[in-house]
C-alpha cells in the first residue's frame, strides 16, 4: 500500500493528482509522513532531477562517479538501506544546501508537523498498550517498501546514455500488471519523463503512442526490475567511460 501511496505523492510533485494546487500539497504533505521527510524537499529535488536528467546537475545521478571507494560505498549502501539515506538526504542535506526563506520555513514546519503527529500517535498507542504493534505496522512495511523502492530507483536510469535527454536517458520496464498496479504505472518511465503532466492512469496509453519514437531513438525498454537491478549490483557504480562503452555495445547489438 505504501508503494502506491508514494507514487500518488509523486504525482503531486507534478501537480497532476488533483486539479487544485492546494490539494496536491495537502495530499503530498500527509502521504509522505511515514518516511519522515518533507514534501517540499522531495518535490524540489525531484523537479531538479526532471530538468537535468542524467547530467551532472541531476541529484539522482549519484550512481555516476569515478568508481572510487566512496562511490562503491554509497551505491551499495543505497541498495541495502536506501530508505534511511533518503530520509537523511531530504530531511537535512538537501534542505540545508538549497532552502532559504519561505522554502526553509515550509520544510521545517512540515518536519515539526510530522514529529508532532508521530508523537501523538505513539502516545495514544502507548496508552492503549499497543505501541509495539503500531510500530511494527509502520516500520516493517517501510523497510520492505524501501528495498523495492531502491530497486525501482536504480532500474529507472542506471546504464541509460549520459546527457542524452529525457527520452534516451530513461528506461521503461514492462514487467507485469501487478507491478504496474502497485507502482501506478510509473514503470512506463520514459513517457513520464518526456510528458510529466500526463497522469498515471494514461501512462500505458502514452507508451503505446510513443513507441515509434522510442524505437527510433533506440531508448531502453526492459522486462524485469530485478534483472536490471541485479545487473547494476554486479557492475557497480557507473563512470562516463563505462557508460559510453555499454551503450555503444548496445547500439551494435540492436543494429542487427
Amino acid at each position: 500500500m505504501q508503494m502506491g501511496i508514494m507514487t500518488f505523492m509523486h504525482e503531486c510533485t507534478h501537480s497532476v493528482l488533483f486539479k487544485a494546487t492546494w490539494k496536491n500539497w495537502a495530499f503530498g504533505t500527509f502521504a509522505i509522513i511515514p518516511m519522515f521527510i518533507s514534501f517540499i524537499s522531495f518535490k524540489e529535488d525531484h523537479l531538479i532531477h526532471h530538468r537535468h536528467n542524467r547530467t551532472q546537475k541531476d541529484p539522482d545521478a549519484f550512481t555516476m562517479g569515478k568508481r572510487e571507494i566512496g562511490d562503491y560505498i554509497l551505491f551499495y549502501a543505497y541498495a541495502l538501506v536506501g530508505i534511511f539515506l533518503t530520509a537523511i538526504q531530504f530531511t537535512f542535506i538537501f534542505p540545508v544546501q538549497k532552502f532559504r526563506g519561505v522554502k526553509a520555513l515550509i520544510h521545517w514546519t512540515e518536519i515539526v508537523l510530522h514529529i508532532t503527529l508521530m508523537v501523538a500517535v505513539f502516545y495514544w498507542a502507548s496508552n492503549q498498550s499497543i505501541a509495539s504493534e503500531v510500530f511494527a505496522i509502520w516500520f516493517w512495511p517501510l523497510i520492505f517498501f524501501g528495498f523495492f523502492n531502491s530497486i525501482r530507483f536504480v532500474a529507472e536510469h542506471y546504464g541509460t546514455p549520459w546527457n542524452s535527454g529525457q527520452l534516451a536517458g530513461t528506461r521503461t520496464i514492462i514487467s507485469n500488471p501487478i507491478n504496474s498496479w502497485f507502482w501506478n504505472n510509473i514503470n512506463y518511465h520514459i513517457g513520464h519523463h518526456v510528458y510529466p503532466a500526463v497522469p498515471w492512469y494514461n501512462l500505458q496509453k502514452l507508451h503505446a503512442l510513443m513507441l515509434p519514437e522510442i524505437e527510433r531513438q533506440n531508448a531502453i525498454i526492459d522486462k524485469s526490475y530485478f534483472s536490471v537491478f541485479l545487473n547494476a549490483m554486479i557492475r557497480g557504480p557507473e563512470s562516463l567511460e563505462q557508460n559510453k562503452k555499454l551503450n555503444a555495445a548496445r547500439v551494435v547489438v540492436n543494429s542487427f
